[in-house]
């Protein structure tokens, strides 16, 4: 945004602009001494009417007793109280806090109960997972579980410490939201990739209910967090609101589609005809003319510390390997020469004994990671169940021009913040599938031909409470059929999605459906499980498949989905939020809406 030439103002807007100046130094001498207070008291004033003759409520010892008799509701128990009422798992969330309360009165003051709320979800997957652990564990795909539980668990003990310190200080907390929230989400993902990762019976039951506690305190701490976030964030304290979203502004394109405020090497790289190649720290080549000649040897060797990106260029070839980055390998760029020319592939799948996190033939969860031009490929077939080319859950992820190829469970964006841009994705059931915060911009869909007798799914997102931040975007993407899938587009029913969790999140807009999508749009999981709880929508779709007008009739699909809803869904607010980090990859990027 250029600076205006102030000189030019009229008297009223100087006098305006003076007025509001002196209101924010005031507001900021008096925020740092006085935001917890403002909270405990908006807290404490909003639930008066609750405490106010609640007669089914008992008062702490020494509460005063209400003019009716009733008892009164104490300082604390009003804040609990208030705190909760925006949870899913009210009981769970006023126990835990009042037990804190009772253990140290410190902890009564509305700034320290939202850090209590966290911190008892990251003590209870502790306590949880050492319950589990002690489980009868027979089969070789339990035990496989359980060691992806272990990990899983570590990844999400990690995100909590960092929740932990994100609400530490409540006056920040709004320019927090969005990272403490991308976390816990992540932290319900991991809970229900444990569960979901053990064979259907009794273990898997078991599983789940030393688990639920966990699903529970961390759904809560999402809740009370989005709660007091947006409280705080009505106020105009510096160094309180959140900053503007990225809404449909800063995104102008040049002549050759590239947005204005990529410059320099990226640019360069951009506009050229063929991919720029940035300087590799090491290079991958089958034929020895690298320093490697395997992806996962030069994956063993990335330092444990490195400046700036870690570099892996790996040349045209046909690399078959299993690929894993793990959590430790941050900020790592890999491309290769095309996504038709380097290719990871691999043929894992649960059919033959490998559950579905294991059977990625590339996975990556190192935060902050980057692929250009390489494709990834499972090549288990239609036959074969599950079969993952590529599981993200690396945070910050940026795919440019690559390619993911498979059948049912091709790409699955795990966890966190990603994004994708003018890729290729084919694959037939559920084949975009998991629990990421995921925009798909550019992207070239292809549905393939299942096995006679099943149906096509392109996404299935897995969001699992409904104060999670995470959902698929679909955004001027082209879906269509495979050539083999043509002839049979009328017999084997194809769809935008179904919900593979309680509360799918998934939102198509200003892109092109063919014509043999089902005019249906959406597909059940079983009988009326998440119709009522799920979000789906679509907005100035194009294509013989994009019409609406038999489209299901559920009560989450949002009928009435407008384009101030579609703003909300565009990689600024949705993805970004007060961020920049699609930005700062290079990648080309369009913020806002196409029309």
């Amino acid at each position: 945004m250029a600076f205006q030439d102030f000189d030019l103002l009229s008297e009223r807007r100087r006098a305006e602009r003076q007025q509001k100046m002196r209101k924010r130094i005031m507001l900021g001498v008096i925020s740092s001494l006085a935001i917890a207070g403002v909270i405990a008291g908006a807290v404490i004033g909003a639930v008066s009417y609750y405490g106010h003759g609640d007669a089914g409520t008992a008062s702490h010892k020494g509460g005063a007793a209400a003019a009716d008799g009733a008892p009164q509701l104490s300082h604390s128990e009003k804040a609990i109280k208030m705190m909760c009422q925006s949870t899913d798992f009210q009981d769970t969330c006023k126990s835990t806090l009042e037990k804190a309360v009772s253990k140290d009165p410190s902890k009564a003051q509305p700034k320290d109960l939202v850090k209590v709320a966290v911190e008892a979800a990251r003590e209870e997957i502790k306590s949880a997972f050492e319950k589990v652990k002690s489980f009868n564990f027979e089969s070789p795909r339990e035990k496989d579980a359980l060691e992806d539980c272990k990990i899983l668990v570590e990844y999400a003990l990690d995100e909590l410490e960092l929740s932990v310190d994100g609400v530490s200080d409540i006056s920040k907390l709004p320019k927090k939201t969005h990272d403490v929230n991308n976390w816990l989400s992540a932290v319900m993902s991991y809970r229900e990739t444990c569960v979901d990762g053990f064979p259907e019976g009794k273990t898997k039951t078991d599983v789940q209910n030393a688990l639920q506690i966990t699903k529970e305190l961390t759904s809560n701490s999402l809740a009370i967090i989005s709660e007091i976030s947006s409280f705080l964030s009505t106020f105009e304290i510096p160094n309180v609101a959140p900053a503007r979203h990225l809404l449909e502004d800063g995104n102008s394109l040049d002549d050759e589609g590239i947005p204005a405020w990529i410059n320099g090497e990226a640019r360069r790289i951009l506009k050229a005809k063929a991919i720029v190649k940035p300087k590799p720290n090491v290079i991958v080549a089958k034929d020895g003319s690298g320093q490697f000649k395997t992806i996962s040897d030069a994956v063993a060797a990335i330092p444990e510390k490195h400046d700036g990106k870690y570099i892996i260029y790996v040349k045209a070839g046909i690399y078959d390997e299993t690929v894993l980055l793990t959590k430790k390998m941050t900020n790592i760029l890999m491309y290769g020469d095309g996504s038709q020319k380097t290719i990871v592939t691999g043929r894992k799948n649960n059919v033959e004994g490998v559950g579905t996190f294991k059977s990625a033939t590339f996975a990556v969860d190192g935060d902050g990671f980057m692929a250009m031009a390489m494709g990834f490929r499972n090549t288990a077939g239609p036959d074969k169940g599950q079969a993952v080319a590529l599981r993200a859950t690396s945070n910050n992820a940026v795919f440019l021009n690559c390619r993911f190829e498979g059948y049912q469970d091709t790409l699955y964006a795990h966890a966190h913040r990603q994004f994708y841009r003018s890729c290729v994705i084919a694959g037939t059931i559920d084949f975009i599938f998991g629990d990421a915060t995921a925009i798909f911009q550019n992207c070239l869909i292809i549905v393939r031909r299942p096995l006679d007798g099943q149906g096509n799914a392109v996404t299935a997102q897995g969001r699992t409470a409904r104060h999670e931040t995470t959902g698929f975007v679909l955004h001027n993407c082209h879906i269509v059929p495979d050539k083999k899938l043509v002839p049979v587009k009328n017999v084997i029913n194809s769809y935008l999605g179904r919900p593979w969790k309680e509360f799918s999140r998934t939102v198509v807009m200003e892109s092109k459906i063919d014509d043999f999508i089902h005019p249906d749009g959406w597909m059940a999981w079983f009988g009326t499980y998440a119709l009522d709880t799920l979000y789906y929508a679509e907005y100035n779709n194009k294509g013989p498949g994009a019409s609406l007008a038999k489209r299901v009739n559920w009560k989450g699909y949002k009928k009435g989905f407008n384009r101030q809803n579609a703003i909300q869904f565009t990689v600024g607010p949705f993805l970004e939020f007060n961020g920049t980090w699609v930005k700062q990859s290079g990648a080309p990027v369009h913020y806002g809406l196409f029309d």
